[in-house]
């Protein structure tokens, strides 16, 4: 599969500056940016500025960011799925995850997760991919925000449904191990009903069940 990729950009003003938020971002680019300190959901900040450098040179890898200036201060991630997950288990070329979303504290209230969101899914050739996103609540900066489990769910919902993004049943067993927890799914415009029905049997491996 042939991965096409459009540049957009957006301002977005805040209390503490103008955020631009723009993407897919070169690689080159991302090594020339600082990474905020306050960035640490998945890792120190050092480890995942580098981890989101080595996914920008896939074939398939969008990243999208916020930056102040040359700090990035949020960020997404969409690339094909870890190996070692169900969500890889396909003849699927046209299946990505949106495998990390962070913006730091400063910037949260401002809607730059739902822009960034937006930009990714200016690009038309989005509706070339079923866009998944897997939901772990122990991902979730509840003490940072002070929601609740399921305020913070609702929260990252509304988010997502603003790239398109809604949630599906599925009987993988992370997901289920938790309530909470969730998967989300958009299906491109150019998707096809084999493709669909192909990704409905990566949901359910226990079909008899339901």
């Amino acid at each position: 599969m042939i991965h096409k990729k459009k540049y957009f950009q957006m301002t977005t003003a805040t209390d503490n500056g103008l955020l631009v938020i723009e993407g897919p971002v070169e690689t080159e680019l991302l090594k020339d940016y600082s990474f905020h300190e306050d960035l640490v959901a998945f890792r120190s900040p050092q480890k995942q500025h580098e981890a989101i450098i080595d996914i920008s040179t896939l074939p398939e890898a969008r990243i999208i960011i916020a930056r102040l200036n040359e700090m990035i201060v949020g960020y997404v991630t969409f690339l094909y799925p870890d190996p070692l997950e169900r969500w890889s288990q396909t003849t699927l070329e046209n299946l990505i995850e949106l495998g990390a979303i962070e913006v730091i504290p400063a910037f949260r209230g401002y809607s730059v997760g739902k822009n960034m969101l937006r930009i990714a899914m200016m690009d038309s050739a989005m509706e070339d991919y079923i866009i998944i996103t897997t939901e772990y609540y122990w991902h979730w900066d509840l003490k940072g925000t002070g929601l609740n489990v399921w305020e913070y769910r609702k929260m990252m919902e509304k988010m997502m449904n603003a790239g398109g993004l809604e949630q599906m049943a599925t009987d993988d067993p992370e997901i289920c191990s938790h309530p909470a927890n969730c998967l989300m799914v958009r299906f491109g415009a150019n998707i096809s009903q084999e493709d669909i029905q192909l990704f409905d049997a990566l949901r359910f491996h226990q079909r008899f069940m339901y």
